[in-house]
């Protein structure tokens, strides 16, 4: 597929924040890890990159020789994936670890930073979850998951319909449905909404600009057991996963007013962490034919000793974890503190008749 190479004058700056996850000692990279219902055919996976890689900017384009331009570049798609032989006596009962031990790796091996930053590795080991794992990785500077998921969304489909697109998010009402909807409930309510949404909006700003400044000055994390080293973001991480039912958090949710992220909570309250909630694909979706079991979004190359995703995938929620095995050696125990946290909301709830 031919490509126009832009010139000197054409090349792009990086973006501020682009500019940062370049800066020395920082190598922060996404890592969506998928689990497939069938075992993953390399060439299809080439043929869906050659026609819908170069729809997306970043992952056509590499760093400039000082770092600071994007430059739009040739893509031979067979540099970028990678299917490594497994020797059958590496895998295990499920080859859940052999797929855990490969990912660990992979967060000590730098991007090849002479080609777009991003890669595929295609694992054909049956996991737990999964027949097969795909793992793709891209630097953070490339943009953040979402621009992921619209490059993995490119190439994906309804499995209940191979002829329609799949669907990441649901349809959100427009600002003149909003405004319609508004102007309904009469001028007084209308008031009474507008001042309470922009009271909290400046309370909540207010609040979050002093704990900012306080940190700096002077606030020290939380010293708990999960709490992080220096050294961390060099540190090899292991990711980890759980699928939940998604329609047990909505219920347990609504029931108590709270949004998703706070329902597991109280495992990981005052840790030196970070969690991230997306929604994901609304109905089972397939990659050119390979249906898929889960997504699982991570990230590392950050300070924290834990990072916990949450992404909303057809009826399921999968909770993702990138730890520190120095200072988290058993990362399945926090996902059953999340799950029997969610098991005793939900018998509390029943017993009250709010469920």
């Amino acid at each position: 597929m031919k490509r126009r190479i832009l010139t000197n004058e054409e090349e792009e700056p990086l973006s501020p924040m682009a500019r940062v996850f370049q800066s020395p000692g920082i190598d922060y990279c996404a890592v969506t890890i998928m689990g497939f219902k069938t075992k993953i055919s390399p060439d299809v996976v080439l043929d869906a990159l050659k026609h819908n890689v170069y729809k997306h900017p970043r992952f056509s384009s590499k760093l400039s020789d000082n770092g600071a331009k994007w430059i739009d570049t040739e893509v031979n798609v067979e540099d970028h994936v990678t299917v490594p032989y497994i020797e059958p006596k590496e895998i295990r009962e499920d080859g859940q670890s052999f797929v855990d031990d490969y990912n660990s790796r992979l967060t000590v091996i730098p991007l090849d930073r002479s080609r777009p930053l991003w890669d595929i590795h295609i694992l054909n080991v049956k996991t737990t979850d999964a027949e097969a794992v795909g793992v793709i990785r891209s630097h953070h500077s490339l943009g953040d998951g979402m621009s992921l998921c619209s490059l993995l969304l490119e190439c994906t489909h309804k499995t209940s319909d191979p002829g329609t697109s799949s669907t990441a998010v649901p349809p959100v009402k427009r600002r003149g449905e909003v405004l319609h909807s508004l102007r309904k409930k009469g001028w007084f309510l209308r008031s009474i909404l507008t001042i309470g949404s922009t009271m909290t909006l400046i309370w909540n700003t207010t609040v979050d600009m002093l704990l900012l400044f306080a940190t700096i000055l002077f606030l020290k994390d939380t010293k708990t057991p999960l709490k992080a080293g220096a050294n961390t973001r060099n540190y090899p991480k292991i990711f980890f996963h759980r699928i939940v039912s998604l329609d047990d958090i909505k219920h347990i949710k609504n029931a108590m007013n709270m949004v998703a992220a706070e329902l597991f909570d109280r495992p990981v309250r005052n840790t030196t962490t970070c969690v991230s909630n997306v929604i994901g694909p609304m109905e089972e979706i397939s990659f050119r034919g390979h249906p898929i079991a889960y997504i699982a979004p991570s990230s590392y190359g950050h300070s924290h000793a834990l990072l916990v995703h949450f992404i909303s995938y057809a009826e399921k929620m999968i909770i993702s974890m990138a730890v520190d095995p120095t200072v988290i050696p058993d990362p399945h125990k926090i996902c059953d503190e999340m799950e029997k946290s969610m098991k005793e909301m939900k018998t509390v709830l029943w017993e009250r008749g709010l469920l």
